[in-house]
């Protein structure tokens, strides 16, 4: 077994499905045992990190909510610069807005226009990459504030969902790495 293989065992060991919620039918992905563990949590914090630095990031992308969780101590691991990605309205100053489609209506997230610069390359990280809406406009954002995409890393990808074929044409050739698949 890699390392990798163990890191992926191990993560996956420590997220826990919950039947039934938020409503009955769904089989949730509970990842607050992994975050409660800090065995797993650095493991987890390790990857995303080498991520980063292998595709050349200069910043990190956190989305709201669970993306904050992972994204800033990543960035602390790999010595880079946090931005938090928030729904709108959330953010005091100058930011930057992009509108999205949800399954039933819209919705629009924001950054701060100060906080990213043409030299960046943003690796854009979440917990869960699902239909891939919220990455997708936070791609646009990106772009739209003159920096380039190093890459989107999530630790679960819902591969049901359909997200990566959502999400392909926005990355431009950038990876989307998923650590676990389900």
């Amino acid at each position: 077994m890699t390392s990798t293989e163990s890191v992926r065992e191990l993560l996956l060991s420590r997220i826990r499905d919950v039947h039934d919620y938020p409503k009955p039918g769904v089989l949730f992905k509970d990842i607050t045992p992994l975050l409660a563990d800090p065995v797993a949590f650095s493991a987890l914090t390790d990857v995303l990190a080498e991520l980063c630095v292998r595709h050349g990031a200069t910043r990190v992308v956190g989305l709201e909510a669970r993306g904050f969780i992972l994204a800033a101590p990543v960035a602390v691991r790999a010595g880079l610069g946090f931005i938090p990605v928030r729904k709108a309205g959330k953010l005091p100053g100058a930011t930057l807005r992009q509108a999205y489609d949800l399954e039933y209506g819209t919705a629009e997230i924001e950054v701060h226009a100060e906080d990213i610069s043409a030299d960046d390359r943003i690796m854009v990280i979440d917990d869960v990459l699902a239909t891939g809406g919220t990455a997708e406009a936070s791609l646009e954002l990106i772009r739209r504030a003159g920096a380039k995409v190093a890459g989107v890393a999530v630790l679960m990808e819902l591969g049901f969902l359909d997200g990566r074929s959502r999400l392909e044409p926005a990355l431009q050739g950038a990876p989307l790495e998923a650590l676990i698949t389900v």
